[in-house]
């Protein structure tokens, strides 16, 4: 996972020096910008699949008011 966030930090300064470069108007820019977003979805995602939810977790996403699904506050 650590050489996933290398690669968003490097993708994130080439980004940064492409908008100061090109403009941040620009297609190139948006580009660069996207590339980092899809990377940091990659990330995102590996660490949802590193924790898989457990059985009442599950059922809880899928019936939402489910009365073992409550959560009441101190």
């Amino acid at each position: 996972m650590s050489e996933l966030q290398e690669k968003i930090d490097q993708e994130r300064e080439q980004a940064r020096a492409v908008c100061d470069a090109e403009g941040a108007t620009s297609d190139e820019c948006a580009v660069a910008w996207d590339t980092v977003e899809e990377l940091q979805a990659e990330a995102s995602h590996k660490r949802q699949n590193a924790n898989p939810k457990n059985s009442l977790e599950q059922y809880c996403d899928d019936n939402p008011d489910a009365a073992e699904c409550r959560v009441y506050d101190d």
